[in-house]
């Protein structure tokens, strides 16, 4: 079979930036053909968005989002890159990924398409290239829902299915998931770069990432929250570093990228989203969310929380995320050094004081999502008691993550273990007092936990229903009855109920897998 362009162009509009670095960066090829594709899922709203046409990718894309046929203008390639995977260091690359292009959107926004398990590359290591629908599903949903979180995260356009069987512990059903982001440049890329490469390869690579991202008003205190007053904390401001009077746009690179993955990492948090495999190769630079392998939502608190069936050390469970977020942080700034400073006494100072700020920005940006959740728009001494004590009875009594601070929220506290305690009763005349001590109403304290707690995420359960009912039975009706309700997770509409419960208790953890 072989794989043609053109076809009819449903608004595509690519360029290949990424073809400008070096070739050490990537790979030249096609993705490998299947033997009979269909489209599984389209996301109709993030097609438009991007300039395409939805009605004529039903009728053609399915080649394309399969790997049979590239889209008008794509010159496809497999990117290289390392990464340090559970604490040890090594080669990767897109194993099973192929890179179509970028995108450019009516705004001009740049978006690259890339394909996952579209087949073998040179980085496969072994693998077959190839993907299997149900975790493929999977990250649609889950990205998807991040997205209307608020959580910045790559998205999924369309699943495809193949039409083979790709081989597991059993054969199962394959797919190729089709991927938006605003790029795939990653801690794992500058490891790359600074093991393999010349300091030349990483001053470029800098230099396209600091063009790609961080291009606009960059290098002032202009593009700050102020500037997004409707919902500050729905952006990550951007850092206050003065290229012109510091003269090295390096240091603002690891500067910005610090302060985007601390700004990320809290909205984690504050949404008990566990992402599972935080492996440096997982981390990109642009501040989304990447790679939805073994995640999954918390349901009950707890910060030794772990779903993923690799991750028998806890290295990732939810407590340690911000940690693991500064060593990644510390490894990108350890790839940097040589652009930091010539001095590399002074480079490795200059980076550790970059990397220290994370802490600090982290606390920062969580602490204002929980004054949020609790409805509190200013600052007082003890907030982080009064937190700290929500958070201490919450572990105590196994409560629900979400459906705690929905429950605030709605000012119904009588169903869960946690409001019968004297605890409890105790903590809730605190807070009442401590909203009450503010110049916002009691009116304008529940809008503001309105769109800070979401009503419905997914939940463990609800997902493996949805997949089980398309990947089985080919009913993808549950999953899109699924994505209608996370589409509006704030909504706390009566439809929201039943995505509300837990699951039933069981034997045996809740255990997610990387479907690879």
């Amino acid at each position: 079979m072989t794989i043609k362009g053109n076809g009819v162009n449903a608004g595509w509009n690519l360029e290949n930036s990424y073809l400008d670095l070096p070739e050490f960066f990537y790979s030249r090829l096609l993705p490998a053909p299947v033997s009979s594709p269909k489209l599984a899922v389209l996301n109709h709203p993030l097609a438009e968005s991007l300039g395409l046409d939805p009605e004529a990718l039903l009728k053609e894309g399915a080649a394309i989002f399969a790997g049979n046929r590239v889209p008008p203008g794509s010159i496809p390639l497999a990117q290289a890159y390392a990464g340090h995977q559970f604490g040890h260091f090594t080669m990767l690359g897109d194993g099973r990924a192929i890179l179509l292009g970028e995108q450019i959107t009516p705004k001009g926004e740049r978006f690259d398409v890339q394909l996952k398990g579209s087949g073998r590359t040179p980085y496969s290591r072994g693998g077959d290239g190839r993907a299997v629908l149900g975790p493929m599903l999977r990250e649609y949903i889950i990205s998807e829902a991040m997205h209307a979180l608020g959580i910045p995260t790559t998205r999924s356009l369309a699943v495809a299915a193949t039409g083979d069987m790709v081989y597991r512990e059993e054969a199962l059903p394959g797919a190729v998931l089709t991927r938006i982001a605003a790029s795939h440049i990653r801690v794992g890329t500058f490891q790359y770069a600074a093991k393999w490469g010349t300091v030349d390869d990483l001053r470029v690579l800098a230099d396209y990432t600091l063009e790609r991202h961080f291009s606009e008003n960059r290098c002032s205190e202009d593009n700050d929250a102020a500037n997004h007053e409707e919902d500050a904390f729905a952006y990550a401001p951007s850092s206050s570093y003065n290229c012109e009077d510091n003269g090295n746009k390096y240091i603002f690179l690891l500067s910005e990228v610090v302060r985007r993955q601390a700004f990320l990492i809290a909205k984690w948090q504050l949404a008990g989203f566990i992402h599972g495999v935080m492996n440096t190769d997982n981390m990109a630079l642009s501040g989304e969310t990447i790679d939805y392998g073994p995640c999954a939502f918390m349901d009950v608190f707890d910060p030794d929380t772990v779903f993923s069936s690799i991750d028998t050390h806890g290295r990732y469970a939810y407590g340690n995320q911000p940690i693991i977020a500064a060593w990644n942080l510390s490894r990108f700034a350890d790839a940097l050094l040589p652009l930091l400073h010539e001095n590399e006494r002074k480079a490795v100072e200059i980076a550790q004081n970059e990397v220290s700020k994370f802490n600090d920005l982290f606390y920062g940006y969580w602490f204002d999502g929980m004054r949020a959740k609790l409805g509190i728009f200013n600052d007082e001494p003890y907030d982080d008691d009064l937190v700290g004590y929500l958070l201490g009875m919450m572990l105590k009594y196994r409560a629900d993550f979400t459906n705690t601070f929905r429950a605030l929220t709605n000012d119904d506290t009588e169903g869960m273990d946690i409001f019968k305690t004297d605890e409890f009763i105790g903590w809730k005349m605190q807070w009442r007092a401590r909203q009450s001590r503010q110049p916002q109403s009691p009116d304008e304290a529940y809008l503001l936990m309105l769109h800070n707690n979401p009503s419905v995420i997914p939940r463990n359960h609800r997902v493996e229903e949805a997949l089980e009912a398309a990947v089985k039975y080919g009913d993808y009706s549950v999953m899109q009855k699924l994505l209608s309700v996370l589409s509006d997770p704030y909504s706390y509409s009566p439809e929201h109920e039943v995505y509300t419960t837990l699951p039933a208790p069981s034997s045996c953890p809740y255990q997610t897998f990387c479907g690879t």
